[in-house]
């Protein structure tokens, strides 16, 4: 495998080079946004980002709002959240830099056993086991390990003491361009003269997949009140899902459409025949939309009239940049 790697590996901006000391930070905030998100969406994502803050000591100073702001569009807001609070820590508590132990790592804010693991080896060269969704892919065919502690005794059983980072980035290079969900190329690949569900011819049933539950389906209003050229926008509540984010105001997300029950100011409102549909990790989402033309006044907590050309530069969540769109107001 490292051999390969050597030879097929990939250049990423997170990426050390050959011969260079990997940087930490790099190393973690890649793995973080890479969490639930492709390679091609996170690389100008993360180079704008690491433009902006390089390393531990800017992001600790940057505000939550910018933060929340530089990460609309990459979902899972509480990894951004747990960026910033991480980087705080790292600054307060360690000096600007991280430690260098799996198990020092995960004490620290946002940081898991995956992401844990994946900065030691990597970054700082420990011999811990990566198993992300492509490395499992290839594990789980290399051994037809049908559970995940299967996988996970499988991956540490081949886990080398000596370039434990290179070997985990070799996995998930072979898992992402070789060992891929359907039809897999084989005939490419390195590990195939040993792989049992090569051998057995029955690649594709591994990893072995669960069911799943059906998510439930919510229902929601967004409300676009509009005044001359600015929109209301509101700020959500700093604990939940999408919080802290700027949106634009919404009634509850309940199993029924609420209509206009819970609009946030009284107004002629319009309900739209276009709905907006999101899915989240645990419910599908499809939300009404209503619009008013309102007459500008001050404005409650922390809402804001937004100019309506600019709401590309407000850090929407995905949802409400949808609904926004809809309307025709982005």
């Amino acid at each position: 495998m490292l051999a390969w790697y050597d030879a097929h590996r990939r250049e990423l901006p997170w990426r050390a080079r050959p011969g260079e000391a990997a940087d930490p930070y790099r190393v973690w905030l890649s793995e973080v946004m890479l969490q639930q998100t492709t390679v091609a969406t996170v690389t100008p994502r993360f180079q704008a980002w690491t433009a902006r803050w390089p390393d531990f000591r800017s992001l600790a100073q940057a505000s939550d709002d910018d933060v929340m702001t530089a990460w609309a569009g990459l979902g899972y807001y509480a990894r951004a959240r747990n960026l910033a609070a991480c980087a705080k820590a790292v600054v307060a508590e360690h000096g600007g830099h991280f430690p260098t132990t799996e198990a020092a790592l995960r004490k620290l804010p946002g940081i898991g056993d995956y992401t844990a693991a994946a900065i030691a080896a990597i970054a700082f060269g420990e011999p811990a086991t990566v198993v992300d969704a492509n490395v499992e892919r290839v594990v789980a065919r290399l051994f037809r390990a049908a559970t995940k502690p299967a996988v996970r005794a499988a991956a540490e059983a081949i886990t080398p003491r000596d370039r434990a980072g290179d070997f985990a980035q070799a996995m998930m290079d072979l898992g992402s361009a070789i060992c891929i969900p359907r039809k897999p190329r084989c005939l490419l690949c390195p590990l195939r003269d040993v792989c049992a569900a090569f051998a057995a011819g029955d690649q594709v049933a591994f990893p072995v997949k669960t069911a799943k539950a059906r998510k439930p389906q919510r229902y929601g209003t967004i409300f676009w009140a509009q005044a001359g050229d600015a929109v209301m926008l509101v700020r959500r509540p700093p604990k939940g899902l999408l919080g802290g984010m700027r949106a634009l105001p919404t009634g509850p997300w309940v199993g029924e459409p609420p209509g206009t029950t819970d609009a946030p100011i009284a107004a002629d409102w319009t309900m739209r025949n276009a709905t907006v549909a999101h899915g989240f990790t645990h419910f599908d989402l499809q939300l009404a939309l209503a619009t008013a033309r309102v007459e500008r006044h001050a404005l409650p907590g922390d809402a804001v009239w937004w100019p309506v050309e600019s709401l590309g530069e407000a850090g929407l969540p995905t949802v409400f940049a949808k609904a926004a769109k809809a309307i025709g107001g982005a």
